[in-house]
């Protein structure tokens, strides 16, 4: 499918694929979501997915945050770049252990609320205009917004889809 262009389809993208992944979790019983995946991903079951899209949701907000006020964020986050994402996903991993399969749903769908309200906060312009922003650096707002949100989300689709069919 192609990447959004405008906002409008850049909300309609990002509700789809978030519904979609909630339709999968949903359509399985609660024990079921609960299981271990097979070995060989970092991400052994569906909570430690839906964290690891919440804290990605969270480190977003975060840039923006910053960014929009002229400054340079820690991207992706402080004492980590860009080649040592794995080593922020084990944290990430790591952090979330404690957490509930639905703790972790509800954290999930607050800060994809919040997504939301960035993405209806910025016009067209401001979303896909390349280079608009000092802390987008080459790329566009718009284009973190779908490394965030749609994109992200199918990647959990898949990773809870071979999880679950692994059981």
């Amino acid at each position: 499918m192609p990447k959004p262009t405008n906002k409008k389809e850049l909300l309609a993208e990002s509700k789809k694929i978030f519904d979609k992944l909630f339709e999968l979790i949903d359509s399985y019983p609660k024990a079921e979501l609960e299981k271990e995946f097979p070995k060989g991903t970092l991400n052994r079951n569906v909570r430690d997915v839906l964290a690891h899209l919440h804290e990605w949701h969270l480190m977003f907000l975060g840039w923006h945050k910053v960014g929009m006020k002229g400054e340079k964020p820690d991207m992706p986050a402080k004492g980590y770049t860009w080649q040592t994402m794995p080593d922020l996903n084990l944290e990430i991993w790591k952090k979330y252990q404690p957490t509930s399969l639905t703790s972790a749903k509800t954290k999930l769908k607050k800060s994809y609320a919040k997504v939301i309200q960035v993405i209806e906060q910025h016009s067209d312009k401001e979303l896909f205009t390349k280079k608009k922003y000092k802390w987008t650096g080459s790329t566009s707002l718009g284009a973190y917004l779908i490394a965030n949100s749609s994109s992200h989300y199918v990647w959990g689709i898949k990773i809870i889809k071979r999880g679950l069919k692994g059981n």
